[in-house]
């Protein structure tokens, strides 16, 4: 009889012991679901070029705000869960209407690619190369016509060249002559190998000519 006492006094205090920490797990997440809410409505009270100006932060502050709110519903009851999980799922919708207010009166910054990115889109194609002179892209299927495109640019726009744009123009046609080397390794015909071979013997002597020219044009005008 004792033994059966004890045992029910011992779950008696397990079941209160559970309790009270489901209930301090659901204080918690009212807690945190309730600052995510207030931060929430704080933001329709921020004029809208503060709002603007200080997005970033503001941005910031949510996702730490709705990240806590979101891991405190994961050990709460499914019932509760639920009914907090919409309280999350409202706050986060007004976050996002304030978010594209913000975002459709936010000035678009747009900025002029530089000089080298130019040269580059011009020579291969928009976005083709980048500053890492990448030229992963090209394969055993495609690099005769990257040869091609890259020569004919070349040819078409080789008066419009400073010194400047002609040290870029080696430092591209190394890294493409680098990415042949292993394209060839990958089953490269013989017969665009061959038609390779021949841009590159018409572009040699033609770039080092119209180089040298390139560097005599901005010497003279320096002198003047």
């Amino acid at each position: 009889m004792k033994t059966s006492v004890l045992k029910m006094g011992v779950i008696s205090m397990v079941l209160i012991g559970m309790i009270s920490c489901q209930n301090k797990e659901k204080e918690a997440a009212d807690k945190r679901i309730s600052e995510l809410e207030q931060y929430v409505d704080s933001i329709k009270m921020v004029n809208e070029e503060e709002r603007v100006a200080n997005w970033d932060k503001i941005a910031s502050d949510f996702e730490v705000k709705a990240t806590s709110a979101n891991d405190a519903l994961v050990n709460l009851k499914e019932e509760d869960r639920a009914a907090s999980q919409k309280k999350v799922t409202e706050a986060t919708a007004k976050y996002e209407e304030f978010k594209v207010m913000t975002q459709a009166t936010t000035p678009k910054v747009v900025t002029a690619p530089k000089p080298n990115q130019l040269l580059r889109d011009r020579l291969f194609g928009a976005g083709k190369i980048g500053e890492d002179m990448n030229f992963s892209w090209v394969n055993k299927d495609n690099i005769l016509k990257t040869y091609d495109t890259f020569f004919e640019a070349y040819k078409a726009n080789k008066s419009d060249f400073s010194r400047e744009d002609y040290d870029e123009i080696k430092l591209m046609y190394e890294a493409l002559d680098s990415r042949k080397n292993t394209v060839e390794k990958e089953g490269l015909t013989s017969e665009d190998n061959t038609k390779i071979a021949s841009i590159k013997f018409k572009f040699g002597p033609m770039f080092k000519l119209n180089r040298m020219g390139a560097k005599s044009r901005e010497a003279e005008k320096a002198k003047e």
